[in-house]
């Protein structure tokens, strides 16, 4: 499935298109920014490139150097600088810092939807840099999940819980089977809600719910943007809990956030200010 840029799917920026769904329908989602994908490199190629080696870094990503400059007219924003940081399988990392310190430049180079202006970014021990517009696209379709602040923008809201999951797999293109989907609905307490549709859901229950099509597959990392802000403390809460279980998973959790709960539940803390690093652990 060609194009799916990432998942989980979502009816707003962050999913994709099926081979079997025509352009122009309900099912087609694009990013509104997808810099990555700039054809102004020149290059072109498919989808069956492999990543360059990084033999030093084997997580589930790395970021190495990273800068990010923004200019305008008037003026020159460094957004992020020399910032490094590895972000392990099966471990929780949380990114904090202010308001405009670099928590969302960071995620969106993470994503390998922006480019760094300095540094590298590694995916699996891959060097993002090295592959053409098509490998990029088919990586983060493989390997990168997003989830948005508002739970809704993470879900169809016309699919049931299930079948949420259910797409998710297959435009990571995989076939999971229904078992396993279920399984992981019942890990997040949701197991009584397979047939409910998002509207039918708690904000809590639905930002559960695009954990586990997030995770689906075995995603090298899930990116997840304030996954907390927009729910009451009791939600918050069970959707850290989600987090926390899902560990066992394989998957780099990296969440990005002004709650301190997000921090104390992390295994591991990157800390921005002015988008320098003031703490690492």
């Amino acid at each position: 499935m060609p194009n799916v840029d990432l998942i989980a799917p979502t009816r707003r920026r962050c999913c994709a298109l099926a081979d079997d769904v025509p352009r122009g329908s309900s099912w087609e989602f694009h990013w509104g920014d997808s810099s990555f994908d700039d054809a102004a490199d020149g290059r072109s190629g498919d989808d069956t490139g492999v990543l360059v080696a990084a033999p030093a870094r084997t997580g589930a990503a790395s970021v190495v150097g990273v800068g990010k400059v923004y200019r305008t007219a008037t003026e020159q924003v460094n957004a992020l600088v020399d910032v490094s940081k590895d972000f392990p399988r099966g471990r929780i990392t949380a990114i904090a810092g202010p308001s405009g310190s670099g928590k969302t430049s960071l995620l969106r180079i993470l994503a390998c939807v922006d480019r760094p202006s300095a540094g590298s970014v590694l995916i699996e021990g891959g060097v993002v840099a090295s592959l053409r517009v098509r490998q990029r696209r088919a990586l983060r379709r493989s390997s990168v999940s997003y989830m948005f602040q508002n739970p809704i923008d993470n879900l169809l809201d016309y699919l049931p819980a299930c079948d949420q999951v259910h797409l998710a797999s297959r435009l990571r293109g995989i076939r999971t089977g229904r078992d396993e989907e279920q399984r992981l609905l019942g890990v997040l307490g949701l197991d009584h809600r397979l047939r409910h549709k998002p509207h039918q859901l708690s904000g809590g229950e639905q930002q559960r719910l695009a954990v586990a099509c997030a995770v689906i597959g075995h995603p090298a990392i899930v990116i997840a943007d304030e996954p907390t802000a927009e729910l009451d403390s009791a939600a918050a809460d069970r959707v850290l809990e989600a987090f926390r279980d899902l560990r066992t998973e394989g998957v780099a959790f990296v969440i990005s956030s002004h709650d301190p709960r997000v921090v104390a539940v992390a295994d591991h803390l990157l800390r921005l200010d002015h988008g320098r690093v003031v703490e690492s652990t």
